[in-house]
């Protein structure tokens, strides 16, 4: 029987380059649909440390839809 990954997913820890970047990364399958998962670490004075998480569009080079499109939306050099 094939393993079935539908509505699974997994957070990675991530090389970070920089501070914007998230502390963990990941796909997730929601209903047969392909995600980018990124969780940035935070903490607060009320609840202690907590994981902050925005969901993504995977594209087929695995970057986000919303980083593609802002790239086709950009007017040409010429």
């Amino acid at each position: 029987m094939e393993y079935d990954n539908s509505n699974k997913g997994a957070l990675f820890k991530n090389e970070k380059q920089n501070d914007r970047q998230p502390d963990y990364r990941g796909p997730i399958n929601v209903d047969g649909s392909e995600f980018e998962l990124s969780a940035w670490v935070k903490q607060s004075d009320k609840v202690g440390s907590f994981l902050s998480i925005s969901v993504s569009p995977k594209t087929e080079k695995g970057g986000s839809l919303q980083a593609k499109e802002t790239k086709a939306e950009e007017p040409l050099p010429f």
